[in-house]
C-alpha cells in the first residue's frame, strides 16, 4: 500500500515538507483547488524542486475549465514534471459551481464523462471532435474546425473523485484511480460494488484501479479524544458543502448507515446550531475514516484499509514540520509491517 500526501496551499513549509517526504518514500503530492489557489500552478513549482514524487490535482473542478483547457494544462504538466502528474477531477457541488465560477452545475456524471473522453484524445494527439452529452466539439452550427493539439502526445492518468452510485460506476468504466472520500473500510462495499459494475462494463476488473482513499493521521495516546476532535470536523462536512437537498457526502455516510445521525448534524447546521451539530457528529466517523490512536492502534486499522482494497493512503498531517515528518516516517513503516499471506495478497484484518 502507498502512502500519498496531502497539502493545501503553497509556502515555504510546504516546499520543504514535500521535498522531505519525496525524500522519505511518500509515493505522490496532492495539491487541493477549492475556491482560493488553484491546484495546477503549485504543482508546476514542486515539479522543479522534486525528481521522483508525482504530482496530483486533488481535484481539479469538473466545469471550471474547458475539456481541452483541463487536457492543455495536464499535458503542460506532464511535459514539465517529466512524466509525474495524475489529473484528478471532482464536480465540486452547486455552491461551488454556480456561486464561484458561474458554472450551471447540471448533468455532472455525464460532463465528467465527456470531460475524460476529451482529455484522452486531446492527449493521445487525436484530432478532436466529440459528440457528447454536455459537451459537442466543434460547436454545432459555429466556424469551428476539428483540431489537433500542437503539443506531441502523452499519457494522462485520469483519477476521479466520487461519491455516488453512477458516478462511481463511471469511475469504474474509464478512470485510472478513483479519490475515495468518505470511505469507512468495513463498509465498503457500498461504493465498491457500484465501481466494481462499472470496471466490468468497461472490460476490466476493480483491482485495475489505484485507489486513494484521504485519511487524517495523528499518532497519540488518547485515541477517543482524537476521534471526537476529528468528528466534530465533520458537522462542516455535513453541513455546510452542499444544500439542504443534495450534500454528497450526507448522501454517502447514509448510505453506510448513519442516515438519521448526519442528518441529524446537516439540520442542526443549515439551522444556525453549529456547535450543537459538531456535538451529534458519531465519533465513530471521526475514528473509523481516520488513523488515530498508539501504533499498534493504526497498524490495525491498515489491516482493514488493505483488506477494503485501498492501493494508496493519502495522509493528512497536521503540525510543526518536523512532526508532521515523524507521522509520515511512521506511518510509511507500519505499512510496510502490516502482513500478506502466503501467496502475496494482504490478509483480512
Amino acid at each position: 500500500m502507498r502512502v500519498a500526501v496531502a497539502v493545501g496551499h503553497l509556502d515555504a513549509d510546504a516546499v520543504t515538507f514535500v521535498r522531505e517526504a519525496e525524500r522519505l518514500g511518500a509515493d505522490s503530492v496532492w495539491v487541493a483547488e477549492a475556491w482560493g489557489y488553484d491546484a495546477f500552478t503549485p504543482l508546476a513549482y514542486l515539479a522543479a524542486v522534486t525528481s521522483r514524487i508525482r504530482l496530483a490535482t486533488g481535484i481539479a473542478q469538473v466545469g471550471a475549465r474547458t475539456p481541452a483547457m483541463l487536457a492543455m494544462s495536464a499535458m503542460s504538466m506532464q511535459h514539465l514534471s517529466g512524466g509525474r502528474f495524475v489529473l484528478g477531477l471532482g464536480t465540486s457541488g452547486p455552491q461551488v459551481m454556480e456561486g464561484w465560477h458561474g458554472v450551471p452545475f447540471r448533468r455532472p456524471v455525464s460532463l465528467t464523462r465527456d470531460t475524460i473522453e476529451i482529455v484522452r484524445k486531446v492527449a493521445a494527439g487525436e484530432r478532436l471532435a466529440h459528440e457528447g452529452v454536455m459537451v459537442q466539439l466543434p460547436l454545432p452550427d459555429s466556424d469551428g474546425r476539428s483540431i489537433r493539439s500542437m503539443a506531441p502526445p502523452t499519457e494522462v492518468p485520469v483519477y476521479v473523485a466520487a461519491l455516488g452510485p453512477r458516478n462511481l460506476e463511471l469511475t469504474g468504466e474509464l478512470a485510472d484511480g478513483w479519490l475515495a472520500n468518505a470511505l469507512v473500510p468495513e463498509t465498503a462495499p457500498v461504493f465498491l460494488d457500484p465501481l466494481a459494475r462499472g470496471a466490468r462494463g468497461g472490460g476490466r476488473s476493480v483491482e485495475d484501479l489505484d485507489i486513494v482513499v484521504p485519511v487524517a493521521v495523528e499518532f497519540t495516546d488518547d485515541e477517543e479524544e482524537a476521534a471526537r476532535r476529528h468528528a466534530r470536523g465533520y458537522a462542516f462536512t455535513l453541513g455546510a458543502m452542499g444544500s439542504r437537498d443534495h450534500n454528497f457526502y450526507t448522501d454517502a455516510f447514509e448510505r453506510q448507515g448513519y442516515g438519521e445521525q448526519v442528518r441529524t448534524v446537516q439540520r442542526l447546521w443549515l439551522d444556525g446550531h453549529r456547535d450543537e451539530a459538531a456535538d451529534h457528529v458519531p465519533v465513530d466517523l471521526g475514528r473509523r475514516t481516520n488513523l488515530l490512536g498508539p501504533p499498534e492502534v493504526v497498524r490495525e486499522r491498515l489491516a482493514h484499509y488493505r483488506a477494503a482494497g485501498v492501493t494508496t493512503l493519502q495522509a493528512k498531517l497536521d503540525g510543526p514540520l518536523e512532526q508532521r515528518l515523524a507521522t509520515l516516517e511512521t506511518l510509511l513503516g507500519l505499512c510496510a509491517e502490516v502482513p500478506t499471506d502466503q501467496t502475496g495478497q494482504e490478509q483480512s484484518p
